[in-house]
């Protein structure tokens, strides 16, 4: 048996009647919302040479007129340094990606998607979309502004982010 939100909130209300819950319907709806996500996407991945992270990392790299480099990617992403170098790592050991010295600047490296990945990605990022369209069709005239609130609530987050 699983206890909705509200049924927690009472809960946490009885046990701490300061502590504000109400947070938390929007962060379980979002984290909610991700997992159904998630759980419709990984199919379309199984026995593919690449993740859905991994596509996600491809793309900016895909339509790019010039190489990358990782920095400008994680913040784009809005991923961590770190994250955004283990993944670039695993893409590169496959071939899906090259990484060359940058001679403005020898503590970064320049990265460049190869055929091998570009090809990767337009294979697979075409069925992740239709299966997106698919989901999110529902929504009708409402998605706009769903993605309005989201938009906002992506600014808010990253302003209180940035503050520390």
């Amino acid at each position: 048996m699983s206890l909705s939100t509200t049924d927690v909130r009472a809960q946490w209300a009885a046990h701490n009647p300061g502590l504000d819950t109400s947070p938390m319907e929007l962060i379980v709806l979002l984290k909610r919302v991700t997992a159904m996500l998630d759980r419709a996407i990984e199919p379309l991945y199984d026995g593919a040479p690449l993740t859905p992270p991994e596509v996600d990392m491809l793309i900016p790299l895909r339509h790019a007129t010039e190489p990358a480099i990782a920095r400008r990617l994680a913040q784009t992403m809005g991923l961590s340094r770190a994250g955004v170098s283990k993944t670039l790592a695993k893409l590169e050991k496959r071939g899906f990606i090259q990484r060359t010295p940058n001679p403005a600047d020898r503590r970064t490296a320049l990265v460049t998607i190869t055929p091998a990945g570009a090809e990767a990605v337009d294979g697979l990022f075409p069925r992740q979309l239709a299966a997106e369209v698919e989901l999110l069709a529902g929504l009708g005239e409402d998605r706009k502004w769903v993605m309005g609130a989201l938009e906002r609530l992506a600014g808010v987050m990253e302003g209180h982010l940035r503050r520390g």
